[in-house]
């Protein structure tokens, strides 16, 4: 069978073409929007890649085309499918029908840390020999792909043969121009985690209860054998959880629940219910991490892996790529890569760097382009966010409100540019050994990464 995905450079569609070609379909792509690591990967996995959406690629007649979310009515090859009433179905059903169907899915919500904490599960499965499929929102360092089929496995729990564990980065997103359910709504997990919820996506959600309502739709697909991997300091999931549930609850953060004893920052104690289940020694730094490790340790024991395994799994676990990922070291200066673009993210990510370098200067790099940054719906936030750094420079040609207004908070540490090569040049200007340059973007922020090393490594 032979299909051929519309938008397949985004995160979630790139995998999901992993997927298909390691199921033995035919895949071939095109997308508008090209930049690594997925068009990387792609390339890797021998997958045909198609630039732009000519209405002529209907000529490669493939059995089924798959839609991602990114595209819209007007799209000429969407309108060409349309109009020869081609077969054509979302991403996320496909892989419901083709890939998800007789596993025992995992999947991780919230507003933030699904990627981070989807690896971590994924990789305690793996630990453990249980050789889970997988599809994450980034590349986890320890399998250096965002998406594979898996095998089965001899040792999973109350499974049938047919079956094996399959772990989901479960996005609120919507699905594609003709389902504005949530992605996860498709997925039909029997292990879930709630992270967290915040609003967010302004540009498909219009207030918070629009989201929680969604969350409630997936908790009412969840079986009674199931369970909920719940923050138990959120009163946002809180809420959604009081209209109604019908599967076992698990929290986390909480005294009646799983809890981290911090004795270091990268040495902490592993509790449920006050019982101690050992020590887990890691490099990864922030409150958050400790608790995207609780729902990833409560998870997996849920699926049959005893804490104490779970932990031994975390303490080789090296993260995922775009997350506090060092990028180069120039002259003593560090530069780092970070997917943050909401201002909680934002902040939390600054607060672990913080804790990383001590008093050494942090240079605070960011691109609001997110949909609901572009749309100012932070702008009030996005000072507080970061005011832990010492100097903040803003990418602000995507936005659509007055950037240099919202970071005046900031005083004259905050500069706000609209050229990248002069933001570049700007940030060489000041630069010295011992600085630590955290960059922050959800998007590939034209590059800028290997221009600054470039710029720091020949300064003029």
């Amino acid at each position: 069978m032979h299909i051929h995905i519309l938008g397949i450079c985004g995160t979630f569609m790139g995998g999901l073409a992993v997927l298909a070609r390691a199921s033995g379909f035919k895949v071939t792509g095109c997308d508008a929007n090209v930049y690594p690591p997925m068009s990387t990967q792609l390339v890797s996995q021998g997958i045909e890649l198609i630039e732009g959406y000519a209405p002529q690629q209907t000529q490669l007649k493939p059995d089924l085309f798959v839609i991602g979310n990114a595209i819209s009515r007007g799209n000429p090859l969407m309108e060409e499918i349309l109009n020869r009433n081609l077969p054509y179905i979302s991403g996320p059903q496909w892989l419901s029908e083709y890939v998800l169907r007789a596993k025992w899915v995992l999947a991780v919500a919230g507003t933030h840390g699904k990627t981070s904490t989807s690896s971590m599960l994924a990789w305690i499965l793996e630990y453990a020999g249980l050789a889970p499929g997988f599809l994450i929102g980034g590349i986890p360092e320890n399998f250096g792909i965002s998406a594979r089929l898996g095998d089965k496995s001899s040792h999973q729990p109350d499974q049938q043969e047919s079956s094996s564990f399959f772990v989901i980065e479960a996005d609120e997103y919507d699905t594609a121009f003709f389902d504005k359910r949530s992605k996860f709504i498709h997925y039909r997990p029997r292990t879930a985690v709630f992270n967290n919820l915040e609003f967010d996506h302004a540009d498909i959600f219009p207030d918070l209860a629009a989201i929680q309502q969604q969350f409630h739709y997936l908790v009412r697909t969840l079986p009674g054998n199931g369970l909920i991997v719940a923050n138990g300091l959120e009163k946002n999931l809180q809420q959604v959880l009081a209209q109604g549930c019908w599967t076992p609850i698990e929290k986390f953060g909480v005294d009646e629940g799983w809890q981290t004893k911090t004795l270091t920052e990268q040495n902490i104690e592993i509790t449920y219910q006050d019982k101690s289940y050992g020590r887990l020694r890691w490099d990864l730094l922030g409150e958050h991490n400790r608790m995207n490790a609780l729902a990833a340790i409560a998870a997996a024991r849920h699926a049959g892996i005893p804490p104490d395994i779970a932990i031994a799994a975390l303490s080789q676990f090296k993260n995922v790529k775009r997350r506090m990922e060092i990028r180069g070291i120039v002259n003593g200066i560090t530069i780092y890569d970070d997917f943050a673009h909401h201002p909680t993210a934002i902040k939390t990510t600054l607060n672990g760097l913080r804790h990383k370098v001590g008093n050494a200067r942090i240079i605070a790099v960011l691109e609001p382009r997110s949909n609901t940054m572009k749309m100012g719906i932070w702008k009030d936030n996005l000072a507080a966010s970061l005011e832990i750094a010492d100097q903040i420079y803003c990418y602000a040609n995507h936005s659509e409100w007055d950037v240099q207004s919202a970071l005046s908070p900031l005083g004259k540490k905050a500069n706000v540019h609209y050229e990248l090569v002069q933001l570049i040049n700007s940030i060489g200007v000041i630069a010295c050994p011992g600085d630590h340059i955290l960059i922050m973007s959800n998007g590939g922020f034209g590059g800028i990464h290997e221009k600054l090393m470039k710029s720091l490594a020949h300064p003029q």
